[in-house]
C-alpha cells in the first residue's frame, strides 16, 4: 500500500486547493468582480439609501437655516379682492333722500303758505293804496305763486344732486395693498430660532456621520464573515480530501485483511460528516455573499471574489489601544447628536420665553380702492400711502408661557441626563472593545500554538498509522483537532479583525 507522511499529505493540500481553483480561473472567474474592502467600502456609501437619505436631511437642513435667514429681512406682500353686494352702502336714509328730492317743493310750499299770513295781515290801507297801483291780492297770489313754482323746481334739482352725491355705488367693490413688514424686536425669538437651524444643520451632518460609520461597520463584518467563511470552505475540503485518502487506505486494508469492517464503517461516517459540513459551509458562503452584494448595491446574485479569500496571510496586525476618553466624546458622531439635541432644547426654551416680551415691527405699503373715498366717493381707483409701528405688549396669559418654558427646561435636562448616561454607556463600550482586542489577540496566538501541535499530532498518527502501530480510529481522532485547530485559527484571524473594526467604532474614528 502507498501511503504517505503527515506533512506531505497537508503540504499537498495545501498546495492542490489553490492550483485546482486557478486552473479553473479563466472559465470561472473570468466573470467575477474581484473586490478589495476598501472598493465595498465605496461601493457600499454610494449606493447605500440611508446613505442618500443622510444626506438630502443635510440639504433639508442647510435649506432651513437660509429660510431662518430671511426672518431679519423685510417681508414684502401683496394682496387684492373683489366684491359683489346685493346693497350698497348708503349714508343718507330714505326719508333724508325723499326730503332732499323735494327741497325746491317743499321750500316754497313754507314760503308761499308764511307768505299768505303775511298778505292776510297787511291793512286795508295798504291794498287800496296797491290797488291804485294795479296790484291786486289775486294777481299778487298769481304771481308769488309762479315764483315760487319756479324756485321749487330749482330746489328740487339742487337737492337731488345732493342725494346723487351721497350715492356710494359700493355693489361692486375692488381692494389692493402692498405690506412691507421690518421686523425690529421678536423678543429674541429670531436669534434663537437661527440659533436652532444652525444646530440642526450641525445635527443633520453628525447623524451623517453616524450612519456612514454604521455603513462601513457592516460592510466590514459581512466582508470579514465571507473571508472567514470562505477560508473554512477551503478548510472542510482539505479536511475532507484526508478522510477521504484515509478511507481509500482502510479500505485497500480491508481487501489485504489488515482492518476491519468496523473501521472502514467508522472511517465512511467520518467522510458523510465532513461532505456535510462542507454543504454547510457553501451554503453559508452563498447567503454571506448575497448579504455583502446588497450591502454594495450590487445585484445579490452577482458573482464577486475577495481579494483577502485566497490569501492565507489575512495581514493581522497587533495593537494595543489606549484610550482617550476626551478624545472619544469630540469624535463620536453620537455624542454630538445628544449634544445638538440638548443645545436646541435650550434655544426651544429662547423661543417659549419670547412669549412674555413685547414685539416690535416697522409696517409701510400702498393701498388701492375702487370706490374710493379719497375724493368724496369716486368709482374710481385710487390709493394712499401709509407707515406704521406695530407694538405688541402681552399682560396677561394666566400664566401660559411660563408653564411652557419649565416643561421646555424639564426636557432640556431630560436631554443633559441621557447624555451624561450615554457618555457612561461609551465608556464602557470603548473598554469592553479595547479588552476584546487583547483578547483576540491572545486567543490568535493560542490558535496558531495550537495549529503547530494539531500538525504534528497528525504527522506522528499518520506515520503510526502507516507502521501499523496506530488504529484509524485515532487518526481520525487527529484528523477531528487539526481541523478544529484550523478552524479556531481562522476564527481567531477573524476575530482579531473584527474587534479592531469594534474598537475604531467604539472610538468614533472608522475610516
Amino acid at each position: 500500500m502507498n501511503r504517505q507522511s503527515s506533512n506531505q499529505v497537508i503540504r499537498q493540500v495545501k498546495r492542490c486547493l489553490p492550483i485546482c481553483l486557478f486552473t479553473f480561473l479563466p472559465f470561472s472567474v473570468s466573470a467575477q468582480q474581484l473586490l478589495t474592502l476598501d472598493s465595498c467600502r465605496a461601493m457600499a456609501l454610494r449606493n447605500n439609501k440611508q446613505m442618500s437619505v443622510a444626506r438630502v436631511k443635510q440639504e433639508v437642513a442647510a435649506n432651513l437655516r437660509k429660510s431662518a435667514r430671511t426672518k431679519y429681512l423685510p417681508h414684502v406682500s401683496a394682496m387684492g379682492g373683489y366684491v359683489w353686494t346685493s346693497k350698497e352702502i348708503s349714508i343718507l336714509s330714505d326719508d333724508q333722500k325723499q326730503s332732499l328730492s323735494n327741497l325746491g317743493s317743499n321750500l316754497a310750499s313754507g314760503i308761499g303758505q308764511e307768505a299768505g299770513k303775511a298778505m292776510g295781515q297787511l291793512p286795508q290801507g295798504v291794498w287800496q293804496t296797491l290797488g291804485t297801483m294795479g296790484i291786486t291780492p289775486e294777481a299778487l297770489q298769481q304771481q308769488m305763486g309762479a315764483t315760487l313754482g319756479q324756485m321749487g323746481q330749482i330746489g328740487n334739482g339742487f337737492g337731488q344732486r345732493i342725494v346723487d352725491a351721497f350715492h356710494t355705488d359700493t355693489r361692486n367693490m375692488f381692494a389692493g395693498a402692498v405690506m412691507v413688514t421690518q421686523p425690529v424686536f421678536m423678543g429674541g425669538a429670531i436669534v434663537a430660532m437661527n440659533k436652532m437651524a444652525d444646530i440642526g444643520e450641525q445635527l443633520a451632518a453628525n447623524s451623517a456621520e453616524a450612519r456612514r460609520q454604521l455603513t462601513l461597520y457592516n460592510i466590514d463584518q459581512a466582508y470579514w464573515q465571507v473571508v472567514s467563511l470562505r477560508h473554512k470552505q477551503k478548510l472542510a475540503q482539505g479536511y475532507l480530501d484526508l478522510v477521504k485518502k484515509l478511507d481509500g487506505d482502510v479500505q485497500k486494508m480491508i481487501q489485504e485483511g489488515v482492518a476491519t469492517r468496523s473501521e472502514g464503517l467508522s472511517v465512511s461516517v467520518k467522510v458523510n460528516e465532513a461532505e456535510m459540513a462542507l454543504t454547510k459551509v457553501d451554503d453559508g458562503l452563498v447567503l454571506s455573499k448575497m448579504l455583502l452584494c446588497q450591502l454594495c448595491g450590487l445585484p445579490v446574485n452577482e458573482k464577486v471574489v475577495l481579494a483577502d479569500e485566497e490569501s492565507d496571510n489575512l495581514g493581522i496586525t497587533e495593537i494595543h489601544p489606549e484610550v482617550d476618553m476626551e478624545l472619544v466624546k469630540q469624535s463620536r458622531p453620537e455624542l454630538k447628536q445628544l449634544q445638538n439635541m440638548v443645545d436646541m432644547s435650550r434655544q426651544l426654551t429662547n423661543i417659549l420665553k419670547a412669549g412674555n416680551l413685547p414685539m416690535v415691527a416697522l409696517t409701510g405699503g400702498y393701498a388701492v380702492s375702487n370706490p374710493n373715498l379719497f375724493n368724496s366717493f369716486e368709482r374710481k381707483l385710487s390709493g394712499v400711502w401709509n407707515v406704521g409701528v406695530l407694538v405688541r405688549v402681552p399682560i396677561w396669559n394666566w400664566g401660559d408661557v411660563a408653564y411652557k418654558v419649565r416643561a421646555s427646561k424639564g426636557a432640556t435636562a431630560i436631554a443633559n441626563l441621557e447624555m451624561a448616561e450615554a457618555r457612561e454607556k461609551i465608556e464602557l463600550q470603548v473598554n469592553q472593545s479595547a479588552f476584546r482586542v487583547d483578547e483576540a489577540n491572545k486567543k490568535l496566538t493560542m490558535a496558531q500554538t495550537s495549529v503547530l501541535k494539531a500538525d504534528e499530532n497528525l504527522r506522528t498518527a499518520n506515520l503510526g498509522f502507516r507502521e501499523g502501530v496506530i488504529s484509524s480510529t485515532v487518526v481520525m481522532e487527529a484528523q477531528t483537532a487539526w481541523l478544529q485547530a484550523q478552524s479556531q485559527k481562522i476564527d481567531a484571524e477573524i476575530e482579531v479583525k473584527l474587534s479592531q473594526v469594534n474598537l475604531q467604532k467604539a472610538l468614533g474614528t472608522l475610516e
